[in-house]
């Protein structure tokens, strides 16, 4: 019991002199100390006219070994419907022919909470530089996603919007108590294949290519509160500002009049921004404690920095609560380097 304690506090101190880097948004190049679980809740939404959407998520994660970690996240959310919006696709018939023009479905139109996606994620740390009150670090990761709702934008979102995979490299540098990191990472989305309708009932087979992505991301983290620690109970406090990106290509749409297999295909005319490709840059302030060294809370607003993305209204609104459970029972005298 004597040797699990002191393998407790040596691992609690560990996380608290690198707290600043655990951003909120972005995921820095350290990894879960190994043996060690984390579980975290977090909620992310926004306000779109008379009603707050949210994405509710629980993440497990886990240190396989000291340089590798694997998370899993389950979310639900009111962001999308089971199936296309009746409006995404408008429906004009004019002279015997057929033509279709992609529509930005209706605004504030309530959806149910449903079973929203699985992502499963992987981070190998494979370089680490330590010094005294500093340490750079870099990682890999690669991702992938299940989404069970359709998304009626280009942008891919591995997490809440499309199905496919991604990966891209991580580079952190902790000096004192201030932290950056760099993130930048490719996503491939997997096709959407299902049938929209018209407000008459119509039913038509739709398909959606989603664009390909490039993320990348520069956080900055401070630890305010302590300067000095003396006990194992106080409270860290840091800020941080996070600016998240993305640049993407647009989506390409295709439909057919009817259920039939053979119905004649429709010309869809791509002329809504939420189709065409963009990028954009947000900016993310946040602020989080850490609490008697377990407890981790986060609370950050995104508002739009460089363009916007069609994913969601601004601002962007997250709350995250997380724990740790240390399991492994070793004591080590350099257990900082699992993180």
């Amino acid at each position: 019991m004597k040797q699990l304690f002191i393998s407790l506090l040596i691992a609690l101190t560990a996380q608290n002199t690198g707290a600043q880097e655990l951003f909120p948004i972005a995921e820095p190049a350290s990894t879960v100390p190994k043996g060690a679980m984390g579980v975290r809740a977090f909620d992310e939404g926004y306000k779109e006219a008379d009603l707050f959407r949210n994405v509710v998520a629980l993440k497990l994660l886990y240190g396989l070994t000291s340089k590798l970690s694997v998370y899993a996240t389950g979310t639900v959310s009111d962001y999308h419907q089971k199936t296309l919006p009746f409006d995404f696709i408008t429906h004009n018939h004019s002279g015997g022919t057929l033509i279709a023009g992609a529509a930005t479905p209706a605004q504030g139109v309530p959806y149910p909470y449903i079973f929203n996606s699985i992502d499963v994620y992987a981070k190998y740390r494979f370089f680490t530089s330590d010094g005294q009150n500093t340490h750079f670090r870099m990682a890999a990761y690669a991702e992938g996603s299940y989404v069970g709702v359709p998304s009626h934008e280009a942008e891919p979102d591995l997490l809440v919007h499309t199905s496919g995979f991604g990966a891209g490299l991580i580079a952190t540098l902790l000096q004192h108590h201030f932290a950056v990191s760099l993130t930048s990472g490719f996503i491939v989305p997997s096709e959407y294949k299902g049938d929209a309708t018209d407000k008459y009932g119509g039913i038509y087979p739709t398909t959606i290519q989603y664009g390909n992505a490039m993320n990348y991301d520069l956080s900055f983290g401070y630890l305010l509160f302590p300067r000095n620690y003396k006990s194992y109970d106080q409270t860290n406090w840091n800020v941080y500002v996070e600016f998240i990106g993305k640049t993407y290509g647009g989506a390409s749409v295709s439909q057919r009049d009817g259920p039939d297999p053979n119905a004649l295909p429709i010309p869809i005319s791509e002329n809504t921004p939420i189709l065409k490709a963009g990028n954009y840059v947000d900016i993310n302030p946040g602020l989080q404690c850490i609490i008697r060294s377990t407890y981790r809370i986060d609370v950050s607003v995104g508002f739009p920095l460089i363009n916007q993305s069609y994913n969601h209204f601004y601002p962007l609104y997250l709350l995250g609560i997380q724990r740790y459970f240390y399991f492994n029972k070793s004591v080590s005298k350099k257990i900082d380097k699992l993180h």
